[in-house]
């Protein structure tokens, strides 16, 4: 198995001189929190010798190796810790782009694909505005449905943003699977969208 996570070399040297100050055999381990959800978080803590299960996948560094849990692992897919050091100090940044939903195969069903596409691009360009886009179904004609949620709620933009935005960047991506992207409440609301 490749490793999933990358760790720079400044990560590596500022894991091993955290580690330096630990007892002999401590590690780290690489997690995520919630995997899967929109509140997913990846996270990293020593890992002593003894708290090393059977069932988790060692990805081995120069200096240390990094421990990461079954449950942890599908969502660790092309993670990058890295130590970056600006004008404002040193911090280290953890980069997990699968960790809010696992990736997904190029022959996965397009509902599961335009889902993906939905929460790691889509969403993370409207969560600014403190909205989300849920998919709700893909029909038979190929037109994806999509329901706002959060600060889109109700928002005049919208639409726009539909239009312009999301609508365009899926049916380029998905050419030849997708015919449209609508709006859950255009869709139910059909002759009586007068209030």
């Amino acid at each position: 198995m490749s490793n999933t996570i990358t760790i720079t070399e400044t990560a590596q040297k500022h894991f091993a001189n955290l580690l330096g100050q630990q007892p002999e055999g401590t590690n780290i381990r690489v997690f995520v929190v919630n995997p899967g959800t929109q509140n997913a978080e990846c996270g990293v803590s020593y890992c002593p010798t003894e708290a090393v299960e059977s069932s988790d996948t060692e990805l081995s560094f120069e200096s240390f190796s990094a421990f990461i849990d079954e449950l942890s692992l599908p969502f660790l897919e092309d993670a990058e810790i890295d130590f970056v050091t600006d004008k404002m100090g040193s911090q280290l940044t953890l980069k997990a782009p699968n960790a809010k939903m696992r990736k997904v195969s190029d022959d996965a069903p397009l509902v599961e694909r335009v889902e993906y596409a939905i929460q790691t691009q889509v969403n993370p360009q409207l969560a600014g505005h403190g909205g989300h886009v849920n998919l709700v179904e893909i029909t038979e004609e190929g037109v994806a449905i999509v329901a706002f949620g959060g600060g889109c709620n109700g928002c005049s933009m919208v639409d726009v943003t539909l239009k312009e935005g999301i609508e365009k960047e899926l049916l380029q991506q998905f050419e030849g699977e997708l015919s449209a992207v609508r709006d859950a409440t255009e869709h139910d609301r059909g002759e009586h969208s007068y209030y």
